[in-house]
């Protein structure tokens, strides 16, 4: 009877087995890192040559002293599979994994996140991911005794070591001045950019644990008690999604994607407004923080009270309702109320609720209202890539539009119409909100404040979607929308100068006006408000006093 014939595993040294795995990621998933050094140095062809063979040194050097038996394969696979994960979102969408980025990732939600694995992904993810992995498990590694082992391994080390010293000596000057210039480089190199990017994250949660919060405006007070007894002022904080200026009619769009602001009186366009960050993580905490842009910073963020808690202490009462991925921590002390998630058929499909839901709860909750009060509504807005699931396609004016979270599947003119459809889709929700506090101008003074938290791109340098780190942002992704409604009760009573507040739309602004014109419209007295800050502060006779900046020492920290 004729035998079977027997396969064996190949046998690989471990040294083997780091040279394949190093320059098997160098060479498939840097392809924007290779094209970004290509523009770079064009001009300097043996300057670029002389970084990759630095870098490759590096590399080899690293997996080298990482082949430790055991350790080896899981250690290898990891870095596979990031560098194909990282590599899909640089080469597909112009993404850089930095710090910010890696933190977006972990507080996201499950929705959020199932319309990023697309078809392509998944063929990517096998071709430069799961193969390669099941090669690395599939083979044998012949380890040698261990001081063999170090021998051999700091033969190739030293070596490489060596020779990436050399290069770097010999180019320092334009290593360090494209370094410099060009930050976004070395942000893209895989999968070591990615991995720093998660240890910087790493250590910002460490450090940030068992935080003591600092106070900040205890002595926030209503410039006028008592004037609002009979009729609170109601305050809606629309704070947007993935929204961009250029996409607005009223901030001169050739589309019309603002019909329903545009039918409202006192709407207030403030077109020349940037934003703190590029992604929802860094944006959201910075806007309604008491730092400005520059000096801003996560950790500050988290250790020091914000407009929310300032508002509180001044007696305002302050919900947080959000149809998003949370508050990012800026509502850790007052009621948060999550509709994102939902089965609802008026709202929700799969799951997923469009703005409107906020809409319905409003209308539900504005009968009640007796005292002063602020109501943030934190949208879903246009969040990418599925903007189709964004609003209503049977009402969307621009058409044919985009029905796949895979770009790839549309046309630039489709993929357009969907993004503009959910503009037009937030200038209904506005236009609704609007509505509904004026339907109760009977019982309330209304107004209301729309700010996105960041734009997006669509294309534009090949880059989509949004956060860019900051010092390579375009436009695209700064330039967002501001907007605010004054209902005729709040012109009367403040006496509001309309002609004056057209004339102060001009700007320029940015989130660092946000939280002194919201303590502005609701008129609270505290140290740390800012008059100068305050969009409104020119036009009414707003009361709210400036106090000794006993609190201002905040900023410094």
């Amino acid at each position: 009877m004729p035998t079977l014939p027997v396969y064996k595993r190949p046998l690989i040294s471990d040294t083997y087995l780091a040279i394949a795995v190093s320059v098997w990621l160098f060479a498939t998933a840097n392809a924007t890192f290779w094209e970004k050094g290509a523009g770079y140095f064009a001009d300097h062809a043996l300057t670029l040559a002389a970084l990759a063979t630095g870098l490759m040194a590096l590399h080899l050097a690293a997996f080298v002293s990482v082949s430790v038996k055991y350790a080896i394969k899981p250690i290898y696979i990891f870095l596979i599979l990031t560098a194909a994960a990282a590599s899909w979102y640089a080469d597909t969408l112009g993404v850089v994994i930095d710090r910010n980025m890696i933190g977006n990732a972990m507080t996201t939600t499950a929705n959020e996140a199932k319309h990023l694995v697309t078809a392509r992904f998944v063929i990517h993810m096998t071709v430069f991911g799961l193969l390669p992995t099941l090669a690395v498990i599939w083979v044998r590694i012949d380890h040698k005794p261990i001081l063999k082992k170090v021998f051999e391994h700091l033969l190739i080390i030293i070596p490489c070591l060596l020779i990436a010293g050399g290069v770097t000596f010999a180019n320092y000057r334009d290593f360090a001045s494209t370094f410099r210039e060009h930050r976004d480089l070395m942000a893209s190199l895989n999968p070591v950019a990615p991995i720093v990017a998660a240890v910087k994250y790493g250590k910002t949660l460490v450090a940030d644990q068992n935080v003591v919060v600092k106070p900040l405006g205890l002595d926030a007070r209503n410039a006028e008690p008592g004037s609002h007894v009979d009729k609170p002022h109601v305050l809606v904080l629309v704070v947007g999604e993935t929204a961009r200026a250029q996409d607005f009619s009223l901030f001169g769009y050739d589309r019309e994607t603002n019909p329903a602001l545009k039918a409202h009186d006192n709407v207030f366009a403030f077109a020349n407004t940037t934003s703190c960050g590029t992604a929802t993580a860094v944006s959201l905490p910075c806007m309604f923080s008491i730092y400005n842009r520059p000096e801003y910073s996560d950790s500050k963020a988290r250790r020091t009270e914000n407009l929310i808690d300032v508002l509180g202490h001044a007696g305002v009462h302050t919900e947080w309702w959000d149809n998003n991925t949370g508050s990012k921590g800026v509502a850790l002390r007052t009621v948060e109320r999550n509709f994102s998630v939902g089965d609802d058929p008026r709202f929700c499909i799969k799951s997923e609720c469009r703005d409107d839901i906020l809409v319905d709860r409003l209308k539900q909750e504005l009968p009640k209202i007796t005292g002063d009060t602020v109501l943030v509504l934190h949208q879903i807005g246009s969040h990418g890539p599925a903007y189709f699931m964004r609003y209503r396609q049977e009402t969307a004016p621009f058409k044919p539009d985009c029905r796949s979270a895979d770009f790839a599947d549309c046309t630039d003119v489709e993929l357009r119409n969907a993004y503009d459809n959910t503009i037009a889709y937030t200038d209904k929700i506005l236009g609704e909100i609007i509505d509904a506090l004026s339907a109760r101008n009977d019982q309330i003074i209304g107004s209301m404040l729309y700010m996105s938290d960041h734009g997006e791109s669509l294309g534009e340098n090949g880059l989509y979607l949004h956060g860019a780190p900051w010092f390579m942002a375009p436009d695209e992704q700064t330039h967002i929308p501001f907007i605010a409604w004054l209902s005729p009760e709040y012109v009367k009573e403040e006496e509001v100068d309309l002609a004056c507040m057209r004339e102060h739309t001009a700007g320029p602004y940015s989130h660092d006006n946000f939280f002194h014109s919201v303590l502005g419209i609701m008129e609270v007295s505290t140290g740390v408000y800012d008059r100068t800050m305050n969009v409104f502060s020119e036009c009414g006779e707003q009361e709210t006093a400036q106090l000794p900046p006993t609190d201002r020492s905040h900023r410094q920290n």
